[in-house]
């Protein structure tokens, strides 16, 4: 909204801006340590949602092409996954901003 007072320059409002909450992808690295079921087991486990059957199919995916993006969302929630996967001893690529 503009106020302006006879002989005075008018006054203007901060344009408000919206900024998106930051998202980020947890991306798991292949390596030579961690059996499909294991992988699997921790997808099932950590990541919300996640069935049998998407997690089977991005084991393939790791394995076959090295890595594969298992989550992408919210920037905490990201971190969180990201650390658990870790700490399952999964290879994880650092986050990534989405």
């Amino acid at each position: 909204m503009t106020f302006a007072t006879p002989g005075a320059s008018p006054v203007l409002e901060k344009a408000k801006e919206t900024k998106r909450y930051p998202e980020a992808r947890v991306i798991v690295l292949d390596d030579d340590v961690n059996t499909f079921n294991h992988v699997v087991d921790c997808l099932r486990r950590i990541v919300p949602g996640m069935s049998e059957e998407r997690a089977w199919a991005l084991a393939h995916r790791i394995d076959g092409d090295g890595s594969a993006e298992v989550w992408c969302g919210p920037l905490e929630q990201a971190e969180l996954y990201h650390q658990q996967l870790s700490g399952e001893g999964l290879t994880m690529a650092p986050l990534e901003r989405c």
